[in-house]
Order: structure tokens, then sequence, then C-alpha cells
């Protein structure tokens, strides 16, 4: 096997790399989708590689490891490359396995925080201030009173446009997906956190339609982010960059912009095709030799 089956672990990086200038002028909408699918693309591929290279280990079982001196056999990888590539592949399970038990976990305890009213939304007693869109059938927004009571008419008319913009628009799928892809290719993290900040972005540009002011909604944000993060929300890049993207335009780049990211998904679709290849051309000179 050549050097193609490694391929897109490296391309992964420029995949993040390439991304995060693609994303600069373009719609949240888009780049929210876009990082999404290339984030699911790119750990497949990775996945998929590190599976052939696990494969090769089957080589060294008793009833192969006799073949190992046959001329003109095509010779697997080393033993301690598969071992390496079984051990991510498991790694990538088991986080990926935890990632979506938290997940469920979490929207389960807050579905038990009431039933949704007429209007979609559960208001809680608690103290701490939160706003969250909880998925579901129906999907509601959960809102509590600490919040609440630090935010005027207008303010949480933008929260819940924000919060409601989250469940039309199934941004809990987008960022789930993205944080799949990047617990089975811990390369792709960076892609993670980009889908997360735009699916807020998003949600930021759709409040805006409603009410129809930015700097209402910048200022929403940032008063939010203070109420649940005093001491660390300004010093977030994620808030940050999200108040100074409402003290601006809205992006009005669309998919055209993404085209880097996608050609590069396209290369690692076509190495990790090669790597296949390459790997069924080996297991049929060892098939056809027992």
């Amino acid at each position: 096997m050549t050097f193609a089956v490694y391929l897109p672990a490296v391309l992964s990086l420029l995949l993040v790399a390439v991304s995060k200038a693609a994303a600069r002028h373009t719609s949240p909408a888009a780049v929210a989708r876009g990082l999404t699918l290339a984030a699911a693309g790119a750990a497949a591929a990775y996945t998929f590689c590190l599976g052939l290279l696990a494969l090769t280990l089957l080589d060294d079982l008793p009833p192969l490891a006799a073949f190992d001196r046959v001329p003109g056999l095509p010779k697997p990888v080393p033993g301690p490359i598969a071992l390496v590539a079984a051990a991510l592949v498991a790694w990538g399970a088991l986080r990926l396995f935890r990632d979506v038990r938290t997940r469920r976990d979490t929207y389960r305890r807050l579905r038990k925080a009431g039933a949704p009213g007429p209007a979609g939304l559960v208001v809680a007693d608690w103290e701490a201030p939160h706003a969250v869109a909880v998925p579901g059938r129906p999907g509601h927004v959960l809102i509590t009173t600490g919040l609440l009571r630090g935010l005027d008419g207008r303010e949480r008319e933008v929260v819940l446009a924000h919060e409601h913009a989250h469940l039309r628009h199934g941004h809990h799928r987008l960022i789930a997906l993205a944080a799949g892809a990047a617990a089975v290719n811990p390369l792709l993290v960076p892609l993670r956190e980009a889908v997360a900040h735009h699916c807020e972005r998003w949600a930021d540009e759709e409040a805006v339609r409603r009410v129809g002011d930015r700097g209402l909604v910048a200022r929403c944000v940032a008063k939010a982010a203070l109420a649940t993060r005093p001491v660390l929300a300004l010093g977030g890049s994620s808030v940050v960059g999200r108040v100074r993207a409402l003290r601006s335009p809205e992006p009005s780049g669309r998919w055209t912009r993404l085209a880097g990211p996608a050609a590069i998904l396209v290369v690692i679709a076509a190495v990790t095709a090669t790597a296949a290849v390459e790997f069924a051309a080996v297991a049929v000179a060892w098939l056809n030799v027992v």
C-alpha cells in the first residue's frame, strides 16, 4: 500500500486551514452547512483509511503469517503502524460513543424541565441565567427566570428569535455531526468549533431579521454572555466575533466561496478510493496464494 492511505489525515489539516479562510466573507448559513459536510466527509475518509491499515494485522495471524516470505507477494504495512491505526479507530469509536451519550443525556435532562406551551416555550424557575433550544418532537425553547429578569422586552424578543432559529434550521444536527466528526478525527476539532460558531452567527442573523436592529442584537449577545459567563464571556473569541460581525453588514458570499474546502474534499475522496483499490489488490494477491 502506498502513501495514499495516509493522505486523509494530512489533508484534514489542510482542510481546516482553507476552511478558516473561506468562512470569512461567506454567509453563516452556507459556512455552517458547508463545513459540516466537509467535516463529515473528511472524518469518514480518515476512519476508513485507518480501518484499511488496521485490517492488515490479519496477515500476522497464524494461518497467513507463513506466507510472509512468498516471493512477489505484496507486503502490507508494518505491524506497528497497523496497531496504531487499530488503536486510533477504537479510540475514535469510544470518543464518538461518549459524545452521543452526553448529548442525549443533556437533552433528556432539559426536557424534564417542563412541557412546552403553545408558543413552544418553557420558562424554568432557575436562578442560573440560561436560554437553550431543546430539540425534539416538538422542539422548544427553554429560558430561565434568572435570564429573563436581566432582559427588557425587546431583548427577550431577540433571545427567543435566536433560539427558535436554532430549532427551525436544525442546528443541533449540524453541531452533532461536526462534533461526531471531531470525535473520530481530532484533527477536525477546529471545524467542530467553526460549525458551532457559525450556527450561532446564523441564529444571530435570523434574530436581526426579526427585530430589524443589528445593534440591539449585538448588545443582547454581549449582555447574555456576561450574564451566563461573567468572568470569561468577553474573553471568548466566539462572543467577541459574533458581536463584531453584528456591527458590520451581513456577509453575502454564498457557496462559491467554499470552493477551496470543496476541492480538498474531492481530493480526499479520490485518495481514499485509491487506497481502497490498493488494499483490494493486496487482499486479492494474498487470497490467491492461500
